[in-house]
């Protein structure tokens, strides 16, 4: 026993014996405790792929909702300018009826205006027919000194209207 180290029987068998205890110990703690690091580490991998297939899958699906809302914005802004274009050629058409019903509208007022005039020239003709008649009356009575009755009188009237023509109540 001199030595302090010694290879020995027994030493060999401490050896052998925390040799199978260390990999027991591995194989026990590699199950315990590697194989649950292992699987999360695995989920936590598959988890990873999952999502980004996903996001993968929502970029897509983002990106044809966007095509699709552009597609239809550009049906509205469409759709906006044939409605323009309609309220356009409505009020055109509607300019043309006020301007057509104003036109027609001072037709009537030049014609009614027409007419007054026409009726106001007739009631003068008529006052002066009547202021002649009157004067020719007085005329002739002074002329005729005798009575003459009303029948021949009218008579005399229409006799001198006629004599004068209507050319003179034209003017």
């Amino acid at each position: 026993m001199d030595r302090i180290f010694g290879l020995d029987i027994q030493l060999g068998f401490d050896v052998l014996c925390q040799a199978v205890a260390v990999f027991i110990m591995f194989a026990f703690l590699s199950y315990v405790l590697f194989e649950p690091v292992r699987k999360l580490l695995n989920d936590r991998k598959n988890k990873i792929a999952d999502d980004l297939d996903t996001a993968a899958a929502d970029k897509e699906e983002a990106a044809r909702l966007k095509a699709e809302y552009e597609e239809k914005i550009r049906d509205i802004e469409k759709e906006a300018d044939e409605i323009l274009s309609q309220a356009r050629k409505k009020a055109l058409k509607r300019e043309d009826e006020i301007i057509s019903e104003a036109r027609q509208e001072a037709l009537k007022i030049t014609e009614r205006a027409e007419n007054e005039i026409a009726l106001e020239k007739k009631k003068v003709r008529d006052q002066v027919k009547q202021e002649m008649i009157q004067v020719a009356v007085a005329m002739a009575g002074k002329i005729i000194t005798d009575k003459i009755d009303p029948a021949k009188q009218d008579a005399l009237v229409e006799e001198t209207l006629k004599e004068m023509g209507d050319q003179t109540w034209r003017s």
